[in-house]
């Protein structure tokens, strides 16, 4: 039984192999990340190469996000990791320097962006490693000093947030370009780009792709993203709830009601949405999942998002098939109880949606076995998983690209490309490629939509309902056309 929610794995050490890759596919994993905060991109050039050949060895489809690093604040290196207690103070200095504990009580570091560190006052806080430590700023001069709030071990290269700060940096940097023009020239289907905070960032992004038709992810993760969020949807292809920084830029206890709005947005204006961050942390080194963790994952399937994202639990974990098949699981048993008829009343998005619409409602009120869709752009299949139907969406591609990138939605399951002009031909190879999986119900009831003219982008316009007699039909078409043919000439003579 096909899930409908999706799984985003990133792989990793502890992933990136061939055999890995084929596990992780079997678990239930439908799309891959690759985290651009690290490795080399020959590093990453390799994980691309597995992915692919484990497409091709196990017939199936995954779609492959790149998650482009953004302006990561970081303190610098460091000596030896700091043992920081509450009460210690630690000094950021506006150069590089190696990091070192001065005194009992008294650190120095650097960070890579030290022009910030004019722009901080008197009482301010700076959140490091990712938000565990936090500081209070007591001085400002060149340097700025800190004193510590909380305990925690803090080593080199982990993260530094100053969420009560204005920070004006470019979101995309000069390793961010080189990094998307890689992407470019290896055909990734997801470009995630980090730190957004308005539409300008996203088109600056659009505009590095250079024409190529990848799809663009707004990672929600500063404090402007979410004030922003209407015209950051209209210039994107889709958002990441990206938790971790989230958490840390806003106050901890807004985190769900945003997360619920950005899902709502996103399913309103017919775009995938990824929620991510911590879904299954505590599985990097357990076996089982807690319960808040199972929780957490279902309701967000609850709520629509359209993927959930695995972080270090896939990518460095003990066990990561263990972690997707988890996943696997609470997404399948969440979704018998999923509210099928609430997004039964959404309003059109265009003239077009209303025939995605009335194929979704008609295939759930007539029970059919699925439905049948060739899609040239993938709008069509995206417009038909905003209402998220019951039915299977078994979605066909005139090309492999689209066909890679209808792994990100919503219960459509993507099965091959066909490149058909005639209609009738179209719906028979359509029928023979679930039969040749195995998913062909001969006796069922499938609803079909194609456009005209084919191989238009947006011209999807013709509601087909295919019937057992008709099935058969198109099955063995070329006989009947045949026989047809035969039949007319024998009535000619007569």
């Amino acid at each position: 039984m096909d899930k409908k929610t999706k799984i985003l794995a990133t792989l990793g050490p502890a992933s990136n192999s061939l055999e890995m890759i084929e596990k992780l596919i079997d678990a239930g994993a439908n799309m891959f990340r690759l985290n651009f905060s690290h490795g080399s991109h020959e590093y990453h050039q390799e994980t691309l190469d597995n992915i692919r050949q484990a497409m091709k060895n196990k017939s199936k489809i995954v779609g492959i996000l790149q998650d482009i690093s953004g302006p990561k604040i970081r303190v610098g290196e460091l000596k030896e990791p700091f043992n920081l207690e509450s009460g210690d103070v630690i000094t950021f200095y506006d150069k590089e320097i190696i990091g070192e504990k001065k005194a009992p009580k008294d650190y120095i570091v650097s960070i890579n962006y030290p022009d910030i560190l004019k722009k901080i006052k008197v009482d301010e806080y700076i959140y490091l490693y990712d938000g565990i430590i936090r500081a209070k700023v007591i001085e400002t001069t060149p340097k700025v000093k800190a004193r510590i709030e909380n305990s925690g071990t803090l080593s080199s290269r982990k993260g530094v947030n100053f969420p009560n700060t204005v920070i004006n940096i470019e979101v995309i940097t000069k390793k961010d370009e080189q990094d998307i023009a890689w992407g470019v020239k290896n055909r990734v289907d997801y470009f995630a780009i980090s730190f957004v905070q308005s539409a300008k960032d996203m088109k600056r992004a659009r505009e590095l792709l250079n024409g190529y038709d990848g799809k663009l992810i707004a990672k929600i993760e500063k404090f402007d993203a979410v004030s922003n969020i209407k015209e950051i949807i209209d210039a994107s292809d889709g958002i990441m709830v990206a938790r971790g920084d989230l958490g840390i830029e806003v106050p901890y206890y807004d985190v769900p009601t945003i997360q619920k709005m950005l899902i709502r947005k996103s399913n309103a204006a017919g775009i995938p949405v990824i929620t991510a961050t911590q879904m299954l942390l505590s599985m990097t080194q357990n076996e089982r999942a807690t319960r808040a963790e199972i929780s957490d994952v279902a309701n967000a399937v609850l709520d629509g998002t359209d993927i959930v994202m695995l972080s270090e639990e896939s990518a460095v974990g003990e066990n990561p098939t263990n972690v997707v098949e988890t996943m696997h699981n609470i997404i399948l048993k969440t979704e018998e109880i999923f509210n099928h008829k609430k997004r039964d009343h959404m309003p059109y998005l265009d003239e077009f949606d209303v025939i995605q619409a009335t194929v979704t409602k008609l295939a759930d009120d007539l029970k059919a076995d699925g439905i049948l869709s060739l899609t040239s752009s993938g709008n069509s299949a995206r417009k038909m998983s905003r209402y998220k139907p019951k039915t299977p969406l078994y979605t066909f591609a005139h090309n492999s690209e689209t066909l890679t990138r209808l792994s990100a939605l919503w219960g459509v399951i993507p099965i091959t490309t066909i490149k058909e002009a005639q209609a009738s031909k179209m719906i028979q190879k359509m029928l023979r490629s679930l039969e040749k999986r195995g998913i062909l119900n001969k006796k069922g009831l499938y609803i079909c939509t194609v456009g005209y003219p084919v191989g238009i982008p947006g011209s999807t316009n013709t509601i087909k309902i295919l019937t057992p007699s008709e099935i058969g039909y198109y099955m063995n078409f070329k006989e009947n056309r045949e026989k047809s043919k035969i039949e007319k000439k024998e009535k000619k003579y007569k």
